[in-house]
């Protein structure tokens, strides 16, 4: 998905002058207006590889679904056919939008009916990369919810970009095929600050020694059997071709329903500028991304290595089962090269304001994260403050005051990382493991094993807004709050 950004940008500015022109009005028996964008869910096969295709639902016939750019401020209008035979919702992940489009039944955002449409009016924002996916819930239905193909890339396009870069180049990673296992550990050593805190490791270690003993295996985890960027495999479609002393922004969106990804381009740098698709205080150049599940990623690479190269993740088997995109230089050609890097951390503060402190917050609300290993038909229930989510009785936890500023203080008595999402909002990571920090502003952040991680917000969305664990398998068992905002 590359696009120039001249070319869109002299569209839009065509688009927008018709944007000006006041909708017609709506005749019994008419058809709608023209929308601005159209999405249909249905059954569709994705050839991952020649001899790779498997079935899954999808938007508009395609995984990722198809790109959006929509301008800052300038309202637009989206049709979304459901051609499935089950109710759908469509997550406009990291928008301020109102609960009617929102897309998430916890909240009370109507379902995308079976084959029906709902026409959905809103006005994008904030600016910056943003994503669209399903929103229901799985359970042990691997064929809904984030498992499926149901994710694309959207880009609001700021009112003022000052364009340091020549080519935009959009990278969705995504898992196909996915099973149960038991026992399966994701790498969990990467982020820093890697301080764990005793009490929190003390009481997590407890209760799963306890469960062990009493006869209990290890909760079932999900493994998938392939893997692909821009839905191809490794090696399977077109590689990124560039020229040498190129500019190249990349956005990369990791659209797993439970993975933690890693990126990385042998002898090249990533200059990270904005994280979910807002820019950070203090651009910093790391050999490797790590991205949590739902998190976005935009980093600029300078084209200075000529040659064949393989970008992709760092674990060597996913990688084999087509976690990775070929980069070819122009004028090169051959088996694409790839190089490990030295092992590298993650740590949200190397993008932070480093002359800047939290401020100060109206109330601060203690979250603790907990599992029951297996506790629920051999799946792991998910608590907080003791609590799995009711899916029935759709309770908010806590209720928040409009225009207030509010400190989640979140602590994680499990040693598994955890994606913390928090609809309709942006949050500042203002504490992790005890240090302080500021002005990385974030949808979702990944909370540590047995660490405490501390985000500041505004409540400036009324109604009802859901935070979560980004991990389907996670809040499908419990790991959601309902916070009211009154």
């Amino acid at each position: 998905m590359s696009l120039d950004r001249r070319e869109f940008l002299r569209l839009g500015a065509c688009a927008a002058a018709a944007g000006m022109m006041p909708l017609r009005t709506l005749v019994a028996g008419a058809p709608l207006p023209k929308a601005d964008a159209t999405l249909r869910i249905g059954r569709s096969l994705v050839e991952l590889a020649p001899d790779r295709i498997v079935p899954t639902t999808t938007y508009n016939g395609q995984c990722p679904g198809p790109l959006l750019r929509f301008r800052e401020g300038q309202r637009v209008v989206v049709d979304v056919y459901n051609d499935t035979d089950v109710p759908e919702q469509l997550h406009w992940h990291g928008q301020a939008v109102p609960v009617e489009v929102d897309g998430s039944a916890e909240e009370g955002t109507p379902f995308i009916p079976a084959h029906g449409m709902r026409r959905l009016a809103f006005t994008p924002g904030p600016p910056g990369f943003r994503f669209y996916h399903s929103h229901v819930t799985a359970r042990d239905d691997l064929t809904k919810g984030q498992y499926a193909g149901l994710v694309g890339p959207l880009y609001v396009e700021p009112r003022d970009e000052p364009g340091r870069y020549d080519r935009e180049v959009f990278l969705t990673l995504k898992e196909f095929e996915p099973y149960f296992s038991q026992g399966g550990d994701m790498a969990v050593d990467f982020l820093r600050p890697a301080d764990r805190d005793r009490d929190l490791q003390r009481r997590g270690e407890q209760a799963m020694r306890a469960s062990l003993a009493g006869g209990s295996a290890k909760g079932y985890e999900v493994g998938y059997q392939s893997f692909a960027i821009n839905g191809r495999m490794l090696g399977h479609g077109e590689p990124l071709r560039v020229k040498a002393g190129e500019r190249v922004l990349f956005h990369v969106l990791n659209g797993s329903a439970t993975e933690i990804r890693s990126l990385a381009l042998p002898g090249h740098t990533f200059r990270v500028t904005a994280l979910d698709g807002n820019p950070v205080p203090r651009t910093a150049e790391v050999p490797v991304l790590w991205i949590g599940t739902g998190e976005r990623v935009s980093a600029v690479v300078e084209m200075t290595h000529a040659g064949v190269w393989l970008m992709g993740d760092l674990d060597d088997d996913d990688r084999s089962r087509g976690m990775g995109i070929v980069v070819e230089y122009a004028g090169h050609k051959g088996r694409p090269r790839w190089n490990a890097p030295a092992h590298a951390g993650w740590d949200y503060r190397w993008f932070a304001a480093q002359d800047r402190k939290p401020l100060p917050t109206d109330e601060i609300i203690e979250l603790t994260f907990a599992k029951a290993n297996a506790a629920e038909r051999g799946f792991n229930r998910w608590t907080i403050n003791d609590v799995a989510f009711d899916m029935k009785a759709m309770r908010p936890m806590v209720t928040l005051r409009h225009g207030m500023r509010y400190r989640l203080r979140m602590h994680n008595a499990s040693d598994d990382i955890h994606p913390m999402h928090l609809h309709r909002h942006r949050f500042e990571i203002t504490g992790i493991a005890g240090r302080p920090t500021a002005g990385v502003l974030k949808d979702v952040a990944m909370l540590g094993g047995y660490q405490t991680m501390d985000l500041d917000f505004t409540a400036d969305q009324p109604g009802l807004s859901l935070f979560h664990c980004h991990m389907q398998l996670h809040m499908d068992f419990g790991f959601m709050a309902l916070f009211d905002c009154v």
